[in-house]
């Protein structure tokens, strides 16, 4: 049951949360701290005491839940969602620090929100009953599009209305993919099932797979995001408070690449098959376009937000390539954006809160007076056009080799954005650490020296031991 206890154990934090702070001011941070600190350790104790090997899915709980329609109540675990449940928790630790002095106004409803939104993804990355994941996939955005819309920035209402609008609209697809699969199970086999194992079995015939598989993908492509479905990311992060900033790109774009693996790739391996020299176009269109978008903002957090989707174009053609070394290069590139993002976002915030402006033209000179802050500023900004030693060139490099035995000419044009990433990134430095001072700030604070050296820490650990990460795909891709 230690999967339900972390799930409805942090829901029921989240409601103790917001109960305290109405009783004692500033308690919600506190026990979201603690609650995110005790859960990981419990789950990567009970992980690494399980006798079980994760190479493959391994079902945790497997019960009746709506009895009428068969659908269970179904958890499982593998090397590619513990990794990125960790990823989860350590960020989501990173979100409470962020938010300590940032969230003034309803904290323990802010908090209630984090801590239901972490329980949502952690669901998404165990459940194997195709409907309780999607009702997970429900659970986690809602929470997510309040967090937006109640501690936003100024349009905080239209960047969370169009978050919700497009991640309502492709999860109902989704939704209808689901519901057509489980009805040509009952029509297969006699008996209607959403469970995983039970739909990995079927063989759907090809003109079929195709929309089935569509009707997955684009739901998965909307959240990763892939052009042209990626509008709403540049005002979700530029809209969100840092946490909500952190959030989305270090966790919930994940989602996106992981629903590619699981329910994409290997549910539909012909139909993925064909469809990926458009899904590795795709990719590569969105890597060189976020890398033209990103060199063109003037805003902090938007210029960091268009740089996600060029990041995660990487993912996305590595996935494609149907190739065990691209596949490892997706996973290393999955986590090390993850880190990266949310390090340039807590900066991001932490400028903010100091000059209470996102426009680079209201920054420059800030070394002089923060040289602590510029120089991890530094590092951050080499971390995300993969400077080698940091994890993200691994995971870009890899990608990359894999994927040039298939796609010879989209890795030629991939990339250049890598190009892209290192000019879009020293303009980033450039412009706000480097030229005359147009006002001195306050160099970091002991919390927020702990959110950057440990992000720091861990980019340069995967960077210069990705074995810690690789050791767990090597086999992954039998597809």
């Amino acid at each position: 049951m230690m999967l339900t206890i972390i799930i409805f154990g942090l829901l029921l934090c989240g409601g103790f949360a917001w109960f305290m702070e109405g009783i004692k001011q500033n308690s919600a941070r506190w026990i979201a701290l603690g609650s995110f600190i005790t859960f990981m350790v419990f789950f990567a104790f009970s992980i690494m005491n399980s006798p079980q090997s994760f190479n493959e899915l391994q079902l945790f709980v497997r019960i009746p839940w709506i009895s009428t329609f068969n659908i269970e109540y179904a958890l499982a675990l593998d090397h590619l969602s513990i990794t990125l449940i960790i990823l989860t928790f350590f960020l989501a630790i990173i979100c409470v620090l962020v938010s300590w002095q940032e969230i003034q106004d309803k904290c323990g409803f802010f908090y209630f929100n984090l801590l239901a939104s972490i329980a949502g993804i952690i669901g998404v990355f165990c459940a194997v009953d195709l409907f309780l994941f999607f009702f997970f996939w429900e659970v986690m955005l809602l929470p997510m599009t309040a967090i937006i819309a109640i501690w936003g920035h100024e349009n905080r209402h239209f960047a969370a209305i169009k978050f919700f609008i497009f991640t309502q609209v492709s999860s109902l697809l989704m939704l209808v993919a689901i519901i057509a699969t489980a009805y040509f199970y009952a029509q297969q086999t006699g008996a209607l099932s959403f469970y995983y194992q039970d739909w990995l079995q079927l063989d759907i015939p090809l003109h079929l797979a195709n929309y089935l598989m569509l009707g997955f993908f684009i739901a998965f492509a909307v959240k990763l995001p892939s052009v042209p479905v990626h509008s709403w990311l540049p005002d979700a992060h530029t809209q969100a408070p840092t946490a909500g900033s952190v959030l989305l790109a270090g966790v919930l774009l994940k989602t996106g690449a992981y629903g590619l693996i699981r329910f994409v790739i290997f549910l539909f391996p012909q139909a993925s098959q064909d469809f990926a020299p458009i899904a590795g176009t795709l990719a590569v269109v969105s890597i060189l376009y976020g890398a033209k978008m990103a060199f063109a903002q003037t805003d902090f957090k938007r210029l960091v937000a268009y740089s996600s989707i060029s990041h995660m174009g990487f993912v996305m053609l590595a996935l494609f390539a149907f190739n065990p070394i691209a596949y490892q290069g997706a996973i290393v590139t999955m986590v090390a954006h993850g880190l990266s993002s949310a390090a340039l976002f807590s900066l991001a915030g932490m400028v903010y809160n100091r000059i209470h402006s996102r426009d680079l033209n209201d920054m420059g000179g800030f070394w002089q007076s923060a040289p602590r802050m510029g120089g991890f500023a530094l590092a951050f900004a080499g971390a995300a056009f993969g400077l080698p030693g940091l994890a993200n060139f691994v995971g870009e490099f890899m990608s990359l080799v894999g994927a040039y035995p298939h796609y010879p000419m989209l890795v030629i044009l991939a990339a250049f954005g890598l190009i892209g990433s290192a000019i879009y990134g020293m303009v980033l430095f450039q412009t706000s650490f480097q030229g005359a001072p147009t006002k001195e700030i306050a160099d970091l604070s002991m919390r927020e020296l702990m959110i950057s050296g440990s992000l720091l820490l861990l980019l340069l650990i995967i960077g210069l031991y990705p074995n810690l990460l690789l050791q767990y795909s090597m086999g992954a891709p039998s597809l």
